[in-house]
């Protein structure tokens, strides 16, 4: 695969799976949505890891890792689903978009060799004043707006948090072994979840929620890791990180074109000082052509 079609395959799966989330709830609910598609997406998992013949370690820094990756994955994503029910489908982007300026202040708490620049704080500033502006219209969109663009921010602090705590266990582990270890984790907690507070299993799911939560499965939990893994050892981590440049536009006109979501002016100005927090937050590797040491 070519680096111009795997970066053309990462944008495609983050800009669309905030939309693919919201429809995966329709007919079950967001716990049976989550669920399938967990469970599903550890089947392929696993299907991929005996595939290409990966050997997933069990010591105990793997263990860890696994666990701090399989945590991320059940609260994020409880999280970002239960939230998804009171939100647009876009701003869930926009909101993830914040990810990388959330895991450089992790790494400069957490990571001993690793600081902020007055530029990096400049963007993080910037992001915080989008979110700002953005939560201050999020009142013509809904009553409960503002609890679920805390439950997305709050996914994004978890997952953020969650990059930094792997990192720092230092393993070397495979991608797809840590994927494959979390979600082993991580799926009986969210199977446990459905059953205790909900336990009833749909009698007709709508024919596009059985296609997100497939393609959820498939594209979000698997290929999407493949691709992006593949981009990283091949591209500049900070040239990779300009993909959530543009993934908060393409999920909002998504959203507004597939799903009737309306566009209010105060959304396009917090996406964008949003946008220009993240540019600064990487002009230094931008403008030195250099690669960041962080887990960003």
């Amino acid at each position: 695969m070519s680096v111009p079609a795997a970066f053309l395959g990462v944008i495609l799966i983050w800009s669309t799976t905030p939309l693919a989330i919201q429809w995966s709830s329709e007919g079950g609910g967001f716990l049976f949505g989550v669920t399938a598609r967990m469970v599903l997406g550890l089947i392929f998992c696993l299907l991929a890891i005996r595939i290409s013949g990966i050997d997933m370690p069990w010591h105990a820094r793997a263990r860890g890792a696994y666990l701090a990756a399989g945590i991320a994955i059940y609260g994020a994503m409880m999280l970002v689903y239960w939230g998804a029910q009171y939100v647009p489908s876009g701003w869930i982007a926009v909101l993830f978009g914040l990810s990388p300026l959330l895991t450089s202040l992790f790494s400069a708490v957490w990571l001993s060799d690793h600081s902020l620049s007055r530029w990096k704080l400049a963007g993080l500033l910037l992001g915080v004043l989008g979110l700002t502006i953005i939560f201050s219209g999020g009142v013509e969109i809904g009553p409960h707006v503002g609890v679920g663009v805390a439950a997305v921010l709050l996914s994004t602090l978890l997952h953020s948090a969650s990059a930094v705590w792997v990192k720092r266990l230092g393993t070397d582990l495979p991608a797809l072994a840590v994927t494959g270890g979390g979600l082993s984790v991580a799926v009986p907690a969210f199977v446990l979840s459905w059953f205790v507070f909900d336990g009833v299993w749909p009698q007709a799911l709508p024919e596009r929620a059985r296609f997100a939560i497939s393609y959820l499965a498939l594209f979000g939990s698997v290929l999407g890791f493949f691709w992006y893994y593949y981009l990283l050892n091949r591209v500049a981590p900070v040239k990779v990180n300009l993909v959530t440049l543009v993934t908060p536009v393409t999920a909002l006109l998504l959203g507004h074109w597939l799903n009737g979501e309306v566009l209010l002016p105060t959304v396009w100005l917090g996406t964008g000082l949003i946008l220009a927090g993240l540019t600064m937050h990487q002009w230094d590797m931008l403008k030195g052509g250099r690669a960041p040491t962080t887990v960003e």
